[in-house]
C-alpha cells in the first residue's frame, strides 16, 4: 500500500477532492466533415461555446471544494528536464505514425522549438498540418498519394473525455490500451505524468494495466461500485482478457477490492462504454439506460483457492439483483433514462443521459439539455448541478467521461 493516498478511489460517491480535466483546444477546430469518423466524431462542437461549457464544468467542481488539475498542465510539469522531454517527443513521433525518417526529424525539430512545455503540449494535442512544417515536401509516393490529407500529426479531439486513458482504482492506476489508433495516443501523457511529474514520481504508484498490453480497455468501463467491488464493462471498446489482467493485478495485491464484475453489454456505440449506460448516483440509486436492466450476463472475479488462480463465475440475473448481492443492500433504485419512454430514451441517452458525475453521495454534475431525466433524478431526491451541454454533448460524452477522480473521501 501507499504511504500516502497521493491517489484513492475506492467509490463512485465518495466526495470527489481532486479531477483531472482537460479543456477543450484547438485540437475541436482541426475536426472535419471528412475526417469525423477517423477521428471518432458524429459532429463539430464550436471550440468557443465548447470551453465556456467545460469552464461552466470546472465552475462547479471548484465550487464545491474540489481540487482541479488540467491535462496540459500535468503534462509540461512532467518534461521539464530536456531528457525527459525528448524522450516523450521520439514516442509520440513513433505513435504518430510519420512515414519516414526525414518527415520525423522535421517534426520532432518543430516541436521541440517551441519556447516552453505548456505551449509545446498544445500543439502536439492539437495537430501538426502540413502547411506548419516549412520544409515540407511531397518527395515520395506516399506523400503523392496522401496529398489532399492535411495533417501530418492527427488531433486528438477526444481528449477532454479524460475517464478514457486511465482509470484510478483505489491507490493504482489502470493505464490503458485504447480501442482505436485515434485514442491509443492519449494514454501517453499518462504515462509521463505518473513516471515523472513531481506529485507522483517516486510514489511506487501499482499499475493494474499496462498501455503496452495488446488488449484493449478503456476507463469508461471501469466503474468502482465500492471499497470491495469493482464493475467493468465487456464492450465495444474493452476486451475479456483485460479485465481478467486487471482483476489478477489487483486481487494478487494488498488491495481491500475483493471482486470484479465483468457485465457483458452490447457492442455498439450507443453503448460504448459501461459508464454510458449506468452510473451511480448515491449509495443505492443508479442512472440506467432500459436496456440494461437484464438479465444480464456477469462474470464474478475472485481470488482463487491456489496462488495466481482466479475463481470465475458467470451469473445471470437483473440488474437490480446483482447490485442488491453485491452491494449488499436491500433495495436498489433504477432511474431510467428518459423515463423509459422509447423516444425520451433513445434522444437523452444519445446526449448521455445516464452519465452523471457523482460529487458526493446523492449530489451528481449532470447536462442540462437531458431534462427529462433530470428531473426523475430530483424526483428521486437526488441534489443537481446542470451545466450547459450544447457543444460538448456532441463528442458523446458526459460529465463522467469527461473527468478522472484521482482522489475520493472513502465512504463510512
Amino acid at each position: 500500500m501507499l504511504k500516502e493516498n497521493v491517489l484513492n478511489v475506492y467509490s463512485e460517491i465518495g466526495k470527489l477532492k481532486k479531477v483531472l480535466l482537460h479543456r477543450p483546444g484547438k485540437e475541436i477546430e482541426n475536426l472535419t466533415p471528412d475526417l469525423m469518423d477517423r477521428l471518432l466524431f458524429d459532429d463539430i462542437p464550436y471550440m468557443e461555446v465548447a470551453r465556456q461549457e467545460h469552464d461552466a464544468f470546472a465552475n462547479i467542481l471548484k465550487s464545491n471544494d474540489v481540487e482541479v488539475l488540467y491535462l496540459e498542465n500535468m503534462v509540461a510539469e512532467s518534461i521539464k528536464d530536456f531528457g525527459i522531454k525528448e524522450i516523450f517527443v521520439d514516442e509520440f513521433i513513433k505513435e504518430a505514425n510519420i512515414d519516414s525518417s526525414k518527415k520525423r526529424e522535421l517534426v520532432k525539430e518543430y516541436i521541440l522549438g517551441f519556447s516552453n512545455e505548456r505551449d509545446m503540449i498544445d500543439k502536439m494535442m492539437e495537430g501538426i498540418r502540413k502547411e506548419e512544417i516549412r520544409d515540407y515536401k511531397k518527395t515520395s509516393l506516399t506523400d503523392i498519394v496522401s496529398s489532399n490529407y492535411p495533417f501530418i500529426v492527427d488531433p486528438m479531439p477526444n481528449l477532454y473525455f479524460t475517464r478514457d486513458p486511465f482509470a484510478t482504482m483505489g491507490q493504482g492506476i489502470s493505464l490503458n490500451h485504447m480501442r482505436t489508433v485515434t485514442r491509443n495516443r492519449e494514454t501517453l501523457f499518462a504515462k509521463y505524468i505518473f513516471k515523472y511529474h513531481p506529485e507522483y514520481k517516486d510514489k511506487n504508484i501499482p499499475i493494474w494495466f499496462d498501455r503496452d498490453n495488446k488488449t484493449s480497455i478503456e476507463g469508461g468501463d471501469e466503474l468502482i461500485l465500492s471499497d470491495k467491488v469493482i464493475a467493468i464493462g465487456i464492450s465495444e471498446r474493452t476486451d475479456a482478457y483485460s479485465i481478467e489482467s486487471v482483476a489478477k493485478n489487483i486481487l494478487e495485491k494488498d488491495e481491500k477490492f475483493e471482486v470484479v464484475l465483468a457485465f457483458d453489454i452490447p457492442k455498439k456505440r450507443a453503448f460504448m462504454h459501461l459508464d454510458t449506460v449506468f452510473t451511480m448516483v448515491d449509495y443505492n440509486k443508479f442512472t440506467i439506460h432500459p436496456e440494461i436492466e437484464g438479465p444480464l450476463t456477469v462474470y464474478s472475479i475472485r481470488r482463487g483457492d491456489e496462488k495466481l488462480k482466479l475463481d470465475i463465475k458467470k451469473e445471470t440475473m437483473k440488474l437490480s439483483d446483482i447490485l442488491k448481492k453485491y452491494l449488499e443492500v436491500e433495495d436498489i433504485t433504477l432511474i431510467r433514462c428518459g423515463a423509459g419512454n422509447i423516444i425520451d430514451a433513445g434522444r437523452e441517452q444519445w446526449n448521455d443521459g445516464s452519465n452523471t458525475l457523482a460529487i458526493s453521495p446523492g449530489e451528481v454534475i449532470v447536462y442540462s439539455r437531458n431534462h427529462v431525466t433530470n428531473r426523475l433524478l430530483e424526483e428521486n431526491g437526488i441534489k443537481l448541478h446542470v451545466m450547459p451541454s450544447s457543444e460538448l454533448s456532441r463528442g458523446r460524452g458526459g460529465p463522467r467521461c469527461m473527468s478522472m477522480p484521482l482522489v475520493r473521501e472513502n465512504l463510512r
